[in-house]
């Protein structure tokens, strides 16, 4: 479990191509001071296990399952990546519950500037635009942000970004086009879940 608050940019060091899956090294001082095998990290909001750490670097296996349905797929050596350690009972909650399970890649369609925080406008699969509510929550690329506006008509929501998050992660650099993975807010899917056995078993 995550909170969606990064700790670090990484790097891309290597990917390594297994046939069904790719070894992927990651440079991360910061993560990785503490880490040990088997331990979760977040890798633009995909949930990786350490397989290996060396030093400032650590290794974790992509599935093809994984390759295909983030953008994971789509890094290379060099690529930034937003890094996050998985949350402890004793740590705060400073963003929301993220499990690093993406649901998800969207696109960004448009992004505004402005002398103190960028609005950013996303294009959202259409099997997940339910999810998305007006002031609730959303993992962009492993970064818990609030929703600042929903369009159902065109798919799309908004997310304003501050200075620490545009310093700090990897939406400070993304461009129309470039593709996020999204996780939508873990409570909205077992409300929905909840209700359609109701209205089945009723």
């Amino acid at each position: 479990m995550f909170t969606g608050i990064v700790e670090e940019l990484g790097v891309v060091e290597a990917l390594s191509d297994q046939g069904d899956a790719v070894r992927l090294t990651v440079r991360g001082p910061h993560v990785t001071v503490d880490a040990h095998l088997g331990d979760s990290l977040a890798v633009n909001g995909c949930c990786l296990t350490v397989a290996e750490r060396d030093g400032e670097t650590f290794t974790a296996d992509v599935m093809r399952e994984t390759l295909d349905k983030t953008s994971l797929g789509r890094l290379s050596p060099g690529s930034r990546v937003n890094l996050e350690r998985a949350v402890t009972p004793l740590d705060r909650l400073g963003g929301h519950l993220v499990q690093g399970h993406v649901d998800g890649v969207g696109s960004i369609v448009d992004r505004e500037h402005s002398e103190h925080w960028d609005v950013v406008t996303i294009a959202v699969p259409a099997h997940l635009i339910r999810y998305v509510a007006l002031k609730g929550s959303i993992a962009v690329d492993g970064v818990s942000l609030t929703v600042s506006a929903v369009s159902d008509d065109d798919g799309t929501l908004a997310v304003s970004l501050i200075p620490a998050t545009l310093e700090l992660t990897t939406l400070g650099f993304k461009a129309p086009g470039d593709l996020v993975n999204l996780e939508v807010d873990v409570v909205a899917k077992y409300v929905e879940r909840l209700l359609t056995h109701h209205r089945e078993d009723g």
